[in-house]
């Protein structure tokens, strides 16, 4: 588990530096030492806040779909992917542990769990996220409208039975072969607090206050 303070956590979709092309996953991929970072990591010093972006990562030779998370401070680690859509293990290597962030704000210390697509359809990995403190769940995802409102389900069910914000950003402009559906949005409580629509480029926020979380998109 990270731990350090900061005020702001940003994550953008599954893939998202490289796009959903599995097939030319070896050839795209990072390093966690990788040059192609360097502007994410002088803005997350710059802006102080938390990066969490999507790349093919070449871990010990093998490929992983996964998050890089920058620090405000510059650090680079990462979380794979758990759980693969089938067919993804023809390119890609699954991950074998979860990975928390915990961070301290002005309303105390804030455990957050990170998440990639399919591993939001596995209810034992948020169990397990919530089971090892965490009480923000943050997905990166690709999904299109037929899997929408199924994957959403699972997102809103977290919120209420673990306790914990729930945030997935998802694309809005086609990749790969996909043609994902947008609407980035997050829960708490069991209720949806904000979400963007299908095109829209936007910031969907979470704030808290006290107690509570409150959303709203920011339109970019």
């Amino acid at each position: 588990m990270l731990s350090y303070l900061i005020l702001s956590y940003l994550v953008f979709p599954e893939l998202s530096l490289t796009g959903y092309e599995l097939e030319l996953a070896s050839e795209l991929a990072f390093t966690l030492d990788d040059k192609r970072l360097l502007p994410l990591i002088e803005s997350a010093i710059k802006h102080k806040i938390v990066i969490a972006v999507g790349v093919p990562l070449l871990v010990s030779d093998v490929i992983h779909i996964a998050i890089v998370i920058i620090s405000a401070e510059g650090d680079v680690s990462s979380y794979s992917k758990m759980h693969l859509h089938t067919g993804e293990e023809e390119f890609i290597t699954e991950g074998t542990s979860h990975y928390l962030v915990k961070v301290q704000s002005s309303n105390g210390e804030l455990n957050i769990a990170n998440a990639i697509c399919a591993d939001i359809t596995h209810p034992i990995h948020a169990q397990t996220c919530n089971e090892l403190g965490a009480n923000i769940y943050m997905a990166g995802v690709l999904i299109g409208q037929n899997g929408y409102a199924t994957d959403v389900r699972f997102l809103e069910s977290y919120s209420s039975d673990f306790n914990m914000l729930v945030a997935m950003a998802n694309h809005n402009q086609p990749t790969g072969i996909w043609t994902p559906i947008g609407k980035s949005a997050i829960w708490f409580e069991g209720k949806l607090i904000a979400c963007a629509n299908e095109t829209e480029d936007a910031l969907v926020v979470a704030e808290k206050s006290d107690r509570h979380w409150v959303g709203y998109v920011v339109e970019l």
